[in-house]
Formats: C-alpha cells, structure tokens, sequence
C-alpha cells in the first residue's frame, strides 16, 4: 500500500489515442482497431486491468460494433461497472475549424451514445487537439461537465492542475503519449524511463503529492502483463513513486484543492511547451471550403425542420451530423493526412451536401415554398439582395443568367418522373428584399430602390464602399489590397519560411465590366505573377455596406502560400476573430519576424504570428476598422501594418523532417501530392468597414438563413 508520505502517488490510467483515419485509411485503422480493442475487452473481462478509458470519443467505439456487434452486451455490463469509460464526445474534433452548434452536436450525440450503454461519467477529453478554444468550456458546462483534461497550448506557467475558465482542469505536461511499458527493453530500463517521465512531470507540473500519468499511444494496444509490469515497477521506484492503475476520475477525486491554486482564463495556443502545429489551419483550404459549407447547410436544414414541425428527418439530420464530425476529426479537418483520407473527406462531404439539398427541396416541396416565396430563418430581420432560380420568366427582378434543369418540384413530386421533355431553361435572378423578419414565407416582390452603384475598368462604388485601381494597386477605401506569394519549405502542420524570401507581388494585368445593373455590378480584375494568373470577380450590391472577393485559379507551382495581404495604416496589435460563433480579442507583436528566428534546438516549434479563425475577423486601425468575412479561409497572420489571409499553401509531405519551422517531426514523412494543390483552386471573403454591430450585420447577410 502507499504509505510513505515522501514518496509520489502516481494514478496512472490505460488508454490509446485513436485517430479515426491519419496517416492510414479508415478502413485500414479499423482493421487495427478491432485486434486492439478486442485485446482490451480480453484483459478486462479477465480482470486482467481495472480499467480502460477509451479516449473521450464514441465513433470508435461504434465503429468497432459495427464489426463485432456480439460483443454489444459485454461493453455495456464492462461501462456499467465502470470499467470501461466513454464519451463524451462523439469524435476528438479540431476545436477552432467547429462552430458552436457543431461542437455542441458533437456533445449532444456523443453522451447519447454513451449513455446508452450507461456511461453517466464524463470528462471533457481533450488531450491531442492542437490547442484550446477558451469557450468550449461553456459549451461543456451546458452538457453538465465539470472537469477536463487538456495538454497542447499550455504555457510553462501552466501547472498540472488549474482552473481553466472556472472549470477544474488537469495539464498533460508530458502529453498522453506514454509507450514505456511496450517498449522492447528490460524492465530496469523502463523504470528509469518511466522515472524520468514521473521527475519531470513533478517538476514541470509542479505536483508535490500525486500524478496523473496515462499509459498508452496512438493506436496501441495493452501489454498483457501490464499488470505484472507495474508491480515489478513499483519495487524499483519504491523510494520514490509508487503506482496504482486506476482511472482519472479517481486523480480529480484525490487533487480536488489543488485547482484553486492557478487560474487561466484565455485560450490555450502557446507552443512553448508542445508543438501547436498552426500551419494545418492553411493546409488543404478545399476541405475547410467544403466544412463551412456542410456546417451552416446542416444548421439550416435542422432549422427548416423545425420551423415546419417535422421530425420525420431527425435520423437522417443525425446520420449526416455524424459524417460531418467525422470529417472535423483534427487530423481530417487539419488536412495532415493522407491523400486517400481527405478523398474519402471529400466524399463524405459531398454527401452531407446532398443529403441537405434533397431535405431543403422536400421541404420546399411538401410546404410549397417556391420560387416566389421567401423564409428567413436567420433570427434576424433581412434586408439585402438575394439569388433564386425559376423556370418561369419573372418581371421586375434582374435576370442573371439562364441555364438548363429540371424544376426541383418535379425532381421532388414522388408521383411524377420527369421526362427528357421537362429539361428546360432555369433563370437565375436577383432582387433587393427588405426587412423581412423571421416568421411565415412572404411573397416575394420587386423593390425598387435608385441604385447608388458606380463602375468602369478602373472603379466600383457605391455610397459605402470604393475599390479603385490606380498606378497598379487595388485600393479599397485607401486601403491598399493585393496578393503576396511565399516560398514555404513546410509541412500539412507548419510553415516555414525561406529565410531571405520576402514574397512576391501579383500585379495588376487588365480588368472587365461583366455585370452592370441597377441591383449589382462585377468587375473581373486578372491578377499576374510569373507563373500563374489569378481571376478576382469584386461584387458590389446596390446600398451594400460589403464588398465580395471571389477569386479562381489554377495553381501550377509548388511548396508555395499565397497570402491575401491588406496594408492596414498602423501596426496591427489586436485582433477580433470569430472563436465558436463569438469575437475573441487577441494581442499581436506587430514586430515579431518569424523568419528571424527560426529555431536551431531540437523539439523547438517556432513561434508565429498567425492565428485561427473561424468566418471572419475585424481590426480597429486608429479608427477605420476593416473587416472581413470568409467562407473557408480560417487562417490570419499579423505582420507590422500587414494583415495576410493564406488563400492556399501548397507543401507535399505529412512531416517534412527538415522543416526549419519545426526541429522534430510531427508525424510521418509520408509525401501527399494533391496537399500540393495542383489545378483549380478559388477562395471567396467579404470585406466591410464598421465596428462589431457592423461585423454581426454582415455575418447574416453572408451567412443568411434564407430560403427561397
């Protein structure tokens, strides 16, 4: 027994990690998944261990049982004497690529799951995301989850236990990634590593009773003598440490003072400890295109079934919110995977699409919402210009373009089938609403307002916005706008820069009026480097307080990031950046050069200056605050007056070892070709001026719940 008060109680907890998918395929993990996890059932089922607690996430336990369902009625009497913990998560997702409704699905599905094999305990385990969003923490307070555990972006001054936004809180200080016990050495060996481990989580963990010590790794299974292990152990380190398999219920129980000893109450990013692996938000940015675009789908299709009382799809919504987790799994949604996962991504993506399109036009259908009707499921009131689709001529709106289709009531009408006869034209129009509120359809109708829009080859305007070109710059309210190209000598996880690489500017090739009417105007802008020309469509509405980019390329280089730069008038010290559906505050050294200290230790991941975001940002420069809201584009660096958006970053390997970002490799040096981003690429932001009120405003009218 532990008794001797000068040794160190060690509550150590067996676990693996499992990604779903990463540098193997699903379908291959899986297979691995079944030989580990049937070796885990085996030891608990003999009480050969006490405990397994099953890395805070369902989907792995349910994609075991879809492979070994006989062995349903085991896990859950193993769950129910708490010998296996689960939940509460349904998938370990990237916690600043995940909106809040997504997040709070993730909760939502994840302790359904597991209370249904009767799990009611549940920590919030988040031991390898890459760094903390500081308002999880009440999202999972409102699941009823009271503790968590956390490792990446904890800054040294971080013990091993605090409070984190007012919730109890333990730091992995050394990670959860201990093998000792499978290494293939002698015993006396793996005492002295684990020694080391136990002096160092002491020290840098500040502990002076007890430790929290998880044993296992990424997709490891459970010596079957780990028992026996221990015990022999504990006999080497009995002057010092003295082991006892358990759970980390059993640690929070035994530390419950020590929480009140430090407190953080900010997002945890620093990678001064731990690498936080920052360039994955710019990595494979087709994948983040394609997340936001299934997100907000989703959140709408759940709000167009609710507003019409039916709950004839809630298995269905269910079905595709679980492939949209999948996919925010962080090594998916990061895109520091292989090739062949973010193809299975992309599908899975599509998918979700298509399930949302066809519950949209069902309900469309069976409440005949057509194209002249309008529903604004925003929870705000609407003024704006909206697109919609009809196969009728309509007078009074502006006419597009024409293309061809079948009317999505016929597609959708189970007692028809169209015919070769019912493929005809379907006319895209636009037309200005104004304050429709959230409540019943309207009927939809022309408004005319006298359009404040000005165009040529060289300017659009209209009362609040002004983009000009002029001696070959685009200026934007006098804030020049262009685009800048890098060399990047990284990874999926980093970028790093050529040393004495300052970028190169695209310039200005020649401009196009393609649209010109009293509702909106679009100037095609050719952008040109020396090896690629990129399309900037600028759309301007009439008495719109925003400005759209779109831009469309195929890019033809490689180990390159081309930034979206706006030189702002001052410095940029602070930034506003949506974190969970809400503006976070973050503090920036303008001055900070990453390319002046790159790192030359080992273990070492550079600091940077870039930051993640979700939709958008907004910065106060001396006053004329811009602001700008993406579909996709979740990454910002700061540099001096310059703020840079990457709109792709092309590298080849999973892990480049020579990466002079980062001195120790962060995964295997597998090369993925299309991380490569060869062929069409395209981005799309928006971009105001105004202050918060002013960002909400635009939020809506870009990501509107309006159906047509």
């Amino acid at each position: 027994m532990y008794n001797n008060l000068m040794k160190k109680h060690v509550i150590a907890y067996l676990h693996t990690h499992w990604d779903r998918e990463w540098y193997r395929e699903f379908e291959i993990f899986r297979l691995r998944l079944l030989r580990v996890f049937d070796n885990i059932l085996d030891l608990l089922y003999k009480n050969k261990i006490p405990s397994f607690y099953f890395d805070g996430q369902v989907s792995a336990l349910e994609d075991y049982l879809e492979m070994r369902p006989e062995n349903r009625e085991l896990i859950s009497n193993l769950i129910k004497r708490k010998k296996l913990f689960i939940g509460p998560f349904y998938c370990l997702v990237d916690e600043f690529l995940t909106d809040r409704t997504c997040f709070s699905k993730n909760l939502e599905l994840g302790i359904k799951t597991a209370q249904k094999y009767g799990c009611n305990d549940f920590i919030g385990y988040l031991p390898d995301t890459f760094g903390h969003s500081q308002n999880v923490v009440d999202i999972m307070r409102d699941y009823g989850i009271d503790k968590c555990i956390v490792w990446r972006g904890c800054s040294k001054e971080i013990p091993s236990d605090f409070k984190w936004c007012g919730m109890d809180t333990v730091n992995l200080v050394r990670g959860y990634f201990h093998d000792e016990f499978s290494q293939k050495v002698s015993v006396e060996e793996k005492a002295q590593l684990i020694k080391r481990e136990f002096d160092l989580i002491s020290e840098q963990g500040k502990n002076d009773k007890y430790i929290l010590f998880p044993i296992g790794a990424d997709h490891l299974g459970i010596e079957p003598d780990i028992s026996e292990q221990i015990e022999v152990v504990n006999e080497l380190l009995k002057d010092s440490y003295y082991i006892t398999l358990s759970s980390p219920f059993d640690y929070f129980s035994r530390v419950e003072d020590n929480f009140k000893q430090y407190r953080c109450n900010e997002e945890l990013r620093d990678n001064s400890r731990t690498f936080t692996l920052q360039g994955c938000y710019s990595s494979r940015l087709d994948l983040k295109r394609l997340n936001i675009e299934c997100s907000y789908k989703l959140d709408l299709v759940s709000k167009l079934a609710k507003f019409y009382k039916d709950n004839s799809y809630d298995t269905v919504i269910e079905y595709a919110y679980k492939m949209l987790l999948q996919n925010q799994a962080h090594d998916s949604i990061c895109g520091c995977s292989t090739d062949k996962v973010h193809q299975e991504n992309n599908i899975r993506y599509n998918k979700i699409a298509q399930i949302a399109d066809g519950i949209i036009d069902e309900i469309k259908f069976k409440n005949n919402l057509n194209g002249s009707r309008i529903l604004n499921l925003s929870g705000k009131s609407y003024s704006g210009i909206i697109e919609f689709e009809s196969t009728e001529k309509l007078n009074g709106f502006e006419e597009v373009f024409v293309k061809h289709g079948f009317d999505k009531f016929l597609l959708t009408d189970t007692y028809r089938i169209p015919v070769t006869e019912d493929y005809r034209e379907m006319c895209k129009y636009i037309a200005r609403v104004e304050n429709v509120e959230s409540s019943e359809p309207e009927f939809l109708l022309p408004i005319y307002r006298e359009s404040d829009l000005e165009i040529n080859e060289n300017l659009l305007q209209n009362n609040y916005i002004k983009l000009q070109l002029k001696d070959n710059k685009m200026l934007l309210n006098n804030i020049e706008l262009c685009l800048i190209d890098f060399i990047d000598l990284g990874d999926s996880y980093n970028y790093a820069p050529k040393k004495e690489d300052k970028g190169k500017e695209f310039k200005i090739l020649k401009t196009k009026i393609i649209q010109n009417n009293n509702l909106q105007a679009i100037l095609k802008i050719e952008l040109e480097s020396s090896w690629d020309i990129i399309t900037l469509y600028a759309t301007l509405n009439a008495h719109s307080r925003f400005i759209k980019f779109f831009f469309e390329w195929d890019n033809s280089r490689k180990n390159h990031l081309l930034c979206f730069t706006a030189k702002l008038d001052n410095p940029i010290k602070t930034v506003f950046s949506e974190d969970m559906n809400l503006l976070i505050k973050r503090e920036f050294d303008p001055d900070y050069n990453i390319r002046e200290n790159l790192p030359e230790e080992k273990g070492i991941e550079v600091k940077n200056n870039t930051a993640p975001m979700q939709r958008g940002l907004l910065i106060d420069d001396d006053g004329n605050n811009i602001g700008i809201i993406t579909k996709g584009l979740t990454q910002y660096e700061v540099f001096q007056n310059n703020l840079m958006i990457p709109i792709l970053r092309a590298t080849g390997q999973i892990s480049n070892p020579k990466n002079p970002a980062r001195t120790t490799p962060a995964g295997p040096p597998i090369e993925v070709n299309d991380l490569q981003m060869i062929g069409y690429n395209n981005a799309e932001m928006y971009l105001f001026f105004g202050n918060q009120n002013d960002f909400a405003e635009v939020m809506n009218q870009v990501y509107n719940y309006i159906v047509v």
